[in-house]
């Protein structure tokens, strides 16, 4: 089941998602498409750059510009139909500054829990599968909406369902957790990097909590 939409009324244009979908897009039209292997191998993250070997990009460099990347249309469109249905709330919430630093702290996150649960009990091969994709920062927005708009009754595709969102959010993290722990010795969980949205969401219901304690952000602040 994939969520196409919510209820929260839009006070603003959300500018900081529409640009980093926009981004995701041309980095994948104009600069993968062209030569996918190459572009992947030259500007994904891998873990083994944090003990010491020598990556095409620094590790420094490289937890950013894998970002950016996706691995075919599917990985692609997949992660950007998450990050406008539930980004939107998020930024409206966060506010834009705060959101777009926000996304890129919960991307860092994300990597570094993958590629520190990589090093600790998989295969050396394994630390240099190359890492990418946008969907570590995106599910820190699905932590962050899960504590503003955990009522948010959200609509799933294919089926004609409503449900509101700590449900359907609740049900994804579970699902990555224990494809995660269950995968610890599988490189990349075949292909599909867990810790890293374990991570993000974490990074974000942690972060999105402090800043509502802190008064900074108020739960359900998209509602009139």
């Amino acid at each position: 089941m994939i969520p196409v939409s919510d209820d929260l009324p839009q006070r603003r244009y959300p500018l900081v998602t529409a640009t980093l979908i926009a981004i995701n897009f041309a980095v994948f039209i104009f600069y993968e498409l062209p030569g996918m292997k190459a572009a992947i191998i030259h500007a994904s993250f891998y873990p083994a750059t944090l003990t010491g070997w020598h990556g095409p990009l620094p590790w420094y460099v490289a937890w950013l510009t894998a970002m950016f990347l996706h691995g075919g249309w599917s990985h692609l469109l997949g992660n950007m139909l998450f990050l406008w249905v539930f980004g939107l709330g998020v930024e409206q919430g966060f506010g834009r500054a705060r959101y777009l630093v926000f996304y890129l702290a919960g991307g860092f996150a994300a990597m570094l829990l993958q590629a520190s649960m990589t090093l600790l009990f998989a295969s050396d091969a394994a630390a240099r599968v190359p890492c990418l994709g946008a969907s570590g920062a995106i599910a820190a927005v699905l932590g962050a909406y899960f504590v503003l708009y955990p009522g948010e009754p959200l609509v799933l595709f294919p089926f004609p369902l409503v449900i509101p969102a700590w449900l359907f959010l609740g049900l994804w993290f579970l699902y990555q957790a224990v494809m995660a722990f269950t995968g610890l010795l599988a490189p990349a969980n075949n292909g599909v990097a867990f810790f890293a949205h374990v991570g993000g969401f974490v990074f974000g219901l942690v972060a999105a909590k402090v800043l509502v304690d802190s008064g900074r952000l108020s739960p359900s602040v998209g509602r009139s």
